[in-house]
């Protein structure tokens, strides 16, 4: 049986459904737009707001202002800009605050392998304080190690950087061929751990990577957390902390 001392965790269509999250919550704040005075039919402004996205990268912070200036004068309806944004932020966060939770089997086989004697830890690309919030938000910060937080923006390294990966391993002082990565996108969750001798485990549940392929096989797929619970019991010795 392999080794294993450390499980990292994508956090974006691996932990919650990022999808199906970000089209409730876009289709939320230009109904609050719309509501605030914004003089435009919901499927076309979602439809010009997916460009912008798409343009400018989902991470980028100002989405709703950039879709006002692309929108013709007479569409603002005579309402300040920033009274529309703002309706546009709330919706999008009221979204965060009701809809945005955790697969339930995921925090509860988290919790399982912790008590188990594993180390658990997040790897993840994103903004630093947005990836931050969700992991509060999805109530992993209670069960993972504090410490074991890496986002790319914070460490200045991107996923499709070995060196991302040989960070989190140093940090918590586990060999890489004794740690596990769990992620949903197969080139930079699967082929990049599998460079440096990580085991890869490809998380196919949900998300826009669903029906990719890795260069490299995974040493593991996994459609739910009850999975990867029962393969780490049947092929894997845990070292404990």
């Amino acid at each position: 049986m392999r080794k294993l001392e450390t499980v990292f965790l994508d956090v974006d269509d691996t932990l919650y459904s990022t999808t199906e999250f970000s089209t409730l919550a876009r289709q939320n704040a230009v109904k609050s737009m719309i509501r605030a005075g914004l003089k435009m039919d919901e499927e076309a402004c979602l439809i010009e707001l997916d460009e912008v996205i798409n343009e400018f990268s989902s991470n980028y912070e100002h989405h709703f202002d950039k879709l006002l200036l692309r929108l013709p004068r007479e569409t603002l309806g005579g309402v300040s800009p920033l009274i529309l944004v703002a309706a546009g932020m709330v919706g999008y966060h009221d979204t965060k605050f009701h809809h945005l939770s955790p697969y339930e089997d995921a925090l509860e086989v988290m919790r399982i392998l912790r008590d188990r004697g594993l180390k658990l830890g997040v790897i993840s690309a994103g903004i630093a304080i947005k990836q931050a919030e969700k992991v509060v938000r999805l109530g992993l910060h209670e069960i993972i190690q504090t410490d074991a937080i890496f986002i790319t923006d914070a460490i200045g390294i991107s996923k499709s950087n070995p060196k991302l990966f040989l960070r989190a391993c140093a940090t918590l002082k586990s060999m890489p061929e004794r740690c596990m990565y769990i992620g949903d996108n197969p080139a930079t969750d699967v082929d990049i751990p599998h460079q440096i001798g990580m085991i890869a485990v490809h998380s196919r549940r949900s998300g826009r990577h669903l029906d990719e392929e890795s260069t490299h096989p995974p040493d593991h797929i996994i459609h739910n957390f009850w999975d990867l619970l029962e393969l780490i019991e049947k092929e894997y010795e845990i070292v404990k902390r």
